[in-house]
């Protein structure tokens, strides 16, 4: 047992190791191909793929976040004759919170398996070996257009999912609950900073930069054959999302002592 353990801490430890070599290196190469006007029709394919064809999930997502919220807020506020504070507890939610973590973990399924799936196929069926074979690093030529489409494209939907929230959360409270909608938009503006809307912005580059490396990474060293890909998609996607996750906590954190150290006063209230 003790054995099987120290086994698989060792092979952690190397994955992870790969893992963060795997990611530098896409990094440092992604940064020259930014310069490289041979790039420019990648990464514009991988942003269509990517950005455009994920934006009515995502919409859909950011409406129902904030309709659901208006709906199980709604009783506690107006027990206390509070419900016209309602915009400020949801529009605070969605710009900070659960807009950009839902954004991304809906990106993850969607565009991180489909990542993973392609260069799957791509590391079985040995097509990155060929591409490596004619002389083209295949690196930039396969992970930089996406990781470039979602580090630029990620904050871009969280704004769509931000949007979205906001409209259905208002929806709910002021046409299906009757909330007067001077006072809702009043304590929204009110309550609701730009640091706040910000905040939940900076996250989607951290958080498309995670998506894309993981799937990327999976891709690459998936095992052979259709269980071998399948396998690499379910870890990506987890592995995503435990990521999302926890990046979201650790910039909460970050982002909570900055604000408490150049705005002290306000961060008591």
């Amino acid at each position: 047992m003790i054995h099987s353990i120290g086994v698989k801490t060792i092979d952690g430890v190397a994955n992870l190791g790969r893992f963060a070599i795997f990611a530098t290196r896409a990094h440092v190469v992604s940064l020259k191909s930014c310069f490289s006007p041979k790039s420019y029709s990648l990464i514009w394919a991988q942003m269509n793929i990517i950005g455009v064809h994920s934006v009515p999930v995502v919409m859909v997502t950011g409406a129902f976040v904030g309709m659901i919220l208006a709906l199980q807020a709604y009783g506690q506020l107006a027990s206390m004759g509070l419900e016209e504070h309602l915009g400020v507890l949801i529009n605070i939610a969605v710009v900070k919170e659960l807009g950009p973590v839902l954004a991304a973990v809906m990106l993850a399924g969607r565009v991180g398996g489909a990542l993973t799936a392609e260069l799957g196929t791509m590391n079985v069926t040995e097509q990155i070996a060929a591409v490596e074979s004619m002389g083209t690093d295949p690196v930039r030529y396969l992970v930089t257009p996406r990781l470039v489409a979602c580090l630029l494209l990620t904050p871009v939907l969280i704004v769509f999912a931000d949007l979205l929230g906001i409209a259905g959360g208002y929806f709910v409270s002021v046409i299906q609950f009757g909330i007067n909608s001077r006072a809702y938009i009043d304590f929204s503006a009110q309550g609701v900073e730009l640091w706040d809307l910000g905040t939940g912005i900076v996250k989607g580059f951290f958080f498309g930069g995670a998506i894309a490396m993981i799937s990327c990474y999976k891709g690459f060293t998936c095992k052979e054959g259709a269980q071998g890909v399948g396998q690499a998609c379910t870890e990506a996607f987890v592995g995503s999302f435990m990521t999302i996750l926890g990046l979201n906590y650790v910039f909460a954190v970050v982002a909570k002592a900055i604000y408490s150290t150049f705005w002290p006063v306000q961060s008591l209230l």
